[in-house]
């Protein structure tokens, strides 16, 4: 299936509800039809110096920004009744989960599988032994920002609607399958 949305989230802290940052990708029989990119504030605006690390923003990049429970309405279209495609879907699904339970949304309400198309787990069955997303970008010849929450659902997206091609990608790398 190709239409799809494709989700990835930046954390502030360990807190599976400290969002700092969103991306979305919507992709309608096949093409990314649109993106959605927010920063986000998370809960007291509290970071921990290794997620800034990671992903590099700070207290002062989203003081202003929207918090989640603000910024549901807008986003709220790209997810609702939708097939969810991320690369670590387990981990994007609970952050999900948990930030709608810390802003009195209900998850179950916007009719989402119990799981979702997990990039890493295909690319592995496809014979990839390590599914960093930036290993199988780089093999699979998608660009990617690392940690910026847009350019991981596009990625997430495009490695979805790639998944068929894993093999030959392997093949041509000489990477061999298991």
């Amino acid at each position: 299936m190709h239409t799809f949305t494709a989700i990835d989230f930046e954390l502030a802290t360990s807190e599976y509800n400290s969002v700092c940052a969103v991306g979305l990708v919507s992709v309608v029989n096949g093409k990314i039809v649109n993106e959605f990119y927010s920063l986000v504030q998370p809960p007291n605006n509290k970071y921990m110096w290794q997620t800034t690390r990671v992903h590099g923003i700070k207290a002062k990049d989203t003081m202003h920004a929207p918090t989640f429970g603000e910024l549901f309405p807008e986003i709220l279209p790209l997810l609702y009744g939708q097939l969810m495609v991320a690369h670590n879907e387990e981990l994007d699904r609970k952050v999900l989960k948990r930030t709608m339970q810390h802003y009195g949304l209900v998850y179950e309400d916007l009719g989402l599988p119990e799981t979702w198309e997990c990039t890493s787990k295909i690319y592995k069955q496809q014979g990839f032994e390590k599914t960093k997303l930036s290993l199988v970008c780089d093999i699979m010849g998608v660009e990617l920002d690392p940690h910026d929450a847009l350019s991981d659902a596009r990625a997430s997206a495009l490695l979805y609607m790639k998944k068929d091609l894993a093999k030959k990608a392997l093949e041509q790398n000489q990477i061999v399958i298991k």
